[in-house]
Formats: C-alpha cells, sequence, structure tokens
C-alpha cells in the first residue's frame, strides 16, 4: 500500500501530542527518525548531551511501535551520515505522497530538510505559546525588543499570576527578590533533585556514546536526566515539592560542589518536548495559589519560562540566519583550551566548566556571569562560545542557546536581546558565591600578581568599548567610575589585560 505521510520527528520534537499525529493513520502512514553522526558532530558534543537525545529518542521509538504504528528508525553508527541524506534516501525507496514536520528549533536542520523535500509540509509548534508570526506582529513597529514588555502580555493572554486585569501582588517582576546569597554559612542541607537511574535502554546508550563519542568532552558518570514524559513530571513534582520554594531566593546563588541547588532542572526535559510548559507553568502557579510557595518564587520560575524561553525562540526565528554571524563588539580572541578541560587556576571558571564537564549542566548564572562573562571581557569570537555552549549543555538546542549567548552573554547583537551588557568585577562572583575564597586571586585588585583576572578585564572591557558604552544611558555609572581612575592606573590595567591575552593564546 502507498504511502501517504512519511512524518518527520526530530530529536527535539519529542512531544507525545505532537500535532504531526493528531491524523495519524497507522494503515496508512509511516514515521520516520534517525539519529545520524551530524548531529552530534556539527560542534563536539558533550556525551551526556548525545545519550539524553538518543535515549529520548529511542523511548519515544518503541512507545510509538507499541501503538502499533510503523516506526521507520534510522540507529546511529560511526559513518558520517547526515540528516538530510538519510531524508533523501528514505524518500527515494518509500515515495510518500507527503513528507511532513514539525517547525525544527534549528535553522541549519530546517534548510537542509527544505534542500531535501522543497515540498515539505512545516507545522507550527504546539508546544509553544508564542507562535512565531505572533512573535513578529509584537515586533513590528518597535524601535527596541525588551522581555519584559513581551512577559506582560504573555501574562495577560495566558492570565498567568493575573487577578483581573492586574498582575497577582501589584507588581509584574519581583527580581529585585530573586537575588540573595548563602554568606559564609554556605546553603546547608538542598533538597535533592529527581534522580532517574538509567534503565536497560538507556544503559544501551550510554555504552554507544562512550564507544562512538570516546574523545568528546564530558562523562556518563553522573548521567540521571528524565528521558520520558513520566520522567519529566516526576522531576517536576519534585521541584514543586522540594525546591520551588527557596528557588526564588537563591535563583542566582552559586556554591562549589552544589551544582544544582534549587534549580528545577526541567530545560532537558522542556526543550526535548517530554512535558509541556503550559502543565509546567499551572503546576508552578498553582503551589502559589494554595499557599505552597511565595510569589517571588513562583513568578521568578514562571518568567523563565513564559518570559524568557518564549522570547528567545521569537528573537532567534526574527532575526535569523544573520544573527548567528552578529559580532557588533568586534571580538576576535579565540576560547582558552581549558573550557574544554577546566584546567585553570581561577577557581569560578574552573568550578563552573568542571560542573559543566561533569554533569553537562551549569545554571543560568554560572553560564552568564562566569564563564560568559570572562568571555565577553576578554573579547573571545562570539561564535566560538556559541559553539561551546550549544557543544557542552545537554539543554542546548539552538533556539534557545544562541539568543541567550550571543545577545545576553557576550553583547555582539549590539542590544538586541539586553539593554547592555553584563559586566561585572570579580567583586560580583565574590558576593554571589564561595568561589573566590582561597583563590590566588583578589577580586578588589585590577593589577598586580594577584589581581583578579574579572576586575582586571572589566575595566580594560569598559575602556576599550569606551565610545559605545558612553552613548548607553545604562552603562553611565560604570563609565563614570572609570572616569575616576587615573591615567596611570588605566595604562597598567590595559597593559596587564593585553599581557594576559597573550598569555591565553598558548592555550587556545
Amino acid at each position: 500500500m502507498p504511502i501517504r505521510d512519511l512524518v518527520v520527528i526530530l530529536g527535539d520534537q519529542l512531544d507525545r501530542e505532537s500535532p504531526l499525529f493528531e491524523s495519524f493513520d497507522s494503515r496508512l502512514d509511516r514515521v520516520w527518525m534517525a539519529e545520524v553522526l551530524e548531529e552530534s558532530t556539527h560542534v563536539w558534543s558533550h556525551k551526556a548531551r548525545v545519550a539524553v537525545f538518543l535515549s529520548a529518542m529511542r523511548h519515544l521509538r518503541d512507545e510509538l511501535r507499541s501503538r502499533g504504528w510503523t516506526v521507520d528508525y534510522r540507529e546511529i553508527d560511526s559513518q558520517p551520515t547526515t540528516l538530510a541524506s538519510e531524508l533523501n534516501q528514505t524518500i527515494g525507496q518509500l515515495r510518500p505522497q507527503r513528507v511532513r514536520v514539525v517547525e525544527p528549533g534549528d535553522y541549519r536542520v530546517a534548510q537542509s530538510l527544505r534542500e531535501v523535500c522543497p515540498s515539505i509540509d512545516v507545522v507550527a509548534d504546539t508546544h509553544f505559546l508564542c507562535r512565531i508570526e505572533d512573535f513578529r506582529h509584537h515586533a513590528e513597529g518597535r524601535k527596541q525588543l525588551r522581555m519584559e514588555f513581551f512577559y506582560r502580555e504573555m501574562r495577560r493572554r495566558y492570565q498567568v499570576l493575573m487577578d483581573g486585569t492586574a498582575p497577582v501582588g501589584g507588581e509584574w517582576n519581583y527580581d529585585s527578590e530573586n537575588r540573595g546569597t548563602f554568606g559564609k554559612r554556605g546553603p546547608g542541607l538542598v533538597p535533592q533533585s529527581a534522580s532517574f537511574a538509567p534503565d536497560k535502554l538507556t544503559r544501551q546508550v550510554l555504552t554507544l556514546v562512550n564507544e562512538l563519542f570516546a574523545s568528546h568532552p564530558g562523562t556518563l558518570d553522573h548521567f540521571d536526566w528524565p528521558v520520558t514524559p513520566v520522567q519529566a513530571e516526576e522531576a517536576l513534582q519534585a521541584f514543586l515539592d522540594n525546591r520551588l520554594p527557596d528557588f526564588g531566593e537563591y535563583e542566582d546563588a552559586m556554591w562549589t560542589g552544589q551544582p544544582f541547588l534549587y534549580h528545577s532542572r526541567l530545560s532537558v526535559a522542556l526543550n526535548l518536548k517530554l512535558i509541556n510548559p503550559r502543565r509546567v507553568i499551572a503546576a508552578a502557579e498553582e503551589r502559589y495559589r494554595s499557599g505552597k510557595a511565595p510569589l517571588a518564587s513562583t513568578e521568578g520560575f514562571i518568567r523563565q519560562i513564559l518570559g524568557w524561553r518564549e522570547y528567545v525562540r521569537g528573537i532567534y526565528w526574527l532575526y535569523m540566519p544573520g544573527y548567528a554571524e552578529k559580532n557588533e563588539l568586534d571580538a576576535h580572541h579565540p576560547l582558552p583550551r581549558f573550557y574544554w578541560t577546566g584546567q585553570t587556576d581561577m577557581q569560578c571558571l574552573r568550578a563552573a566548566i568542571e560542573q559543566t564537564l561533569d554533569y553537562g549542566y551549569a545554571h543560568h548564572i554560572q553560564r552568564l556571569m562566569v564563564t560568559g562573562l570572562f568571555a565577553l571581557m576578554l573579547g573571545v569570537e562570539p561564535r566560538q562560545i556559541h559553539e561551546w555552549y550549544l557543544a557542552v549543555y545537554v539543554d542546548a538546542v539552538e533556539w534557545v542557546e544562541l539568543p541567550n549567548t550571543l545577545g545576553m552573554s557576550q553583547f555582539a547583537d549590539g542590544g538586541i536581546m539586553a539593554s547592555k551588557p553584563y559586566v561585572a568585577t570579580g567583586k560580583y562572583i565574590q558576593r554571589m558565591s564561595n568561589y573566590c575564597a582561597g583563590c590566588r586571586y583578589d577580586p578588589a585588585e585590577s593589577t598586580g600578581e594577584n589581581a583578579c583576572p574579572f576586575t582586571m578585564l572589566y575595566w580594560d572591557f569598559l575602556m576599550r568599548h569606551d565610545e559605545r558604552l558612553r552613548a548607553n544611558q545604562r552603562m553611565a555609572l560604570q563609565m563614570r567610575n572609570v572616569d575616576r581612575l587615573s591615567s596611570q592606573k588605566k595604562t597598567a590595567i590595559q597593559m596587564q589585560a593585553d599581557e594576559f591575552r597573550k598569555s591565553l593564546e598558548n592555550t587556545a
């Protein structure tokens, strides 16, 4: 019998309620899935990132087959295959009447599929709360795009944390209450996040990944990520029960040996579509409404999903493909080699990078204000740091990673994502963590043998981009502080920063 629809399921489109399944007829249609080397090697992917995709894909494959559906599934091997070549071969063999796919999350993938099958039927992604065309409408006529205004629109539209037309509590944003630190006492006993021992299928994947990708960064020793909807729901409940109440106050805090703290670890499940964001948002709001979580924590968590997550996707599709090439600060320094090893005497970077290599995970402040901040002030070429983030984090899909890296972290888009560069001295890291304790560098010093590289590079960054930054009103205070430096101090900082950059070029 001729095949009517060949339904293409991508590795980050594992939604059991996919719009592609609404009209699926097991007598006429066929599901197509492929594991290909290209998707793990176009950036040098962390072993855990490869494993979570493959395991989640195989679990969906087996679930669909248990429904009696035909699934044409290509398992990965050492051959240099691509998604496009595998699909092209399948179309030639089966000659389906129609090929269908949900909107890919990666521009590169979308283009390759259209090249193979120009008539491919691309279906709107109902997983997200804001359609791509709706975001384009939001952006029309605006001189500047800002997440806060988009977020308010989404709150109104979906009546999330609203009392009629007003926000619950009278404020839209409780970010000022989400900057707590642990102080010298440390975080104490932090509730455990949900952990999922690999089942037989996942263990097979882990063995395969260790064999095929032995030279790739990271380890699988700590692999415990959710790979099914049932596990994703368990992870959500564990977060709501144990960590949501304290999430808001400590969401920006960092501590050695505490990779997860009060964070949800749901980004993997959300980005692979193992759980629906509507479910997550509603469950969090219910905890506030029932008095089980404070408003600041609940709003801060919901803002990450209803606000930032939807916003960065809109930015990505509004500005691609040119967005990936942006480099407004003209940064060209190579990414230091220690980003792949963690071997540096800067304790904050070592802690964040070693954690990343161990777990494939770091929370948003570790990414923005440690690894990202250093790269920004050093002047790393944006594409290199973008490819590192895309490679090393298990939750990385380009639609979410690229705007957060190039825009929010590196200011390479010149202000599309963020209204100013997020730059700070080592004193910020000292305040928000214990990383500076015992470090050979002093965050209060900008020159000399003990000068903290973050502090030195902070002042150097402000001076290197003086003209641009003085035109930004949000940088006025920081630029006035530059003016208070003596000419001798400025020269000393710049000379030491130049020498520091040269010393790192040998480790790139």
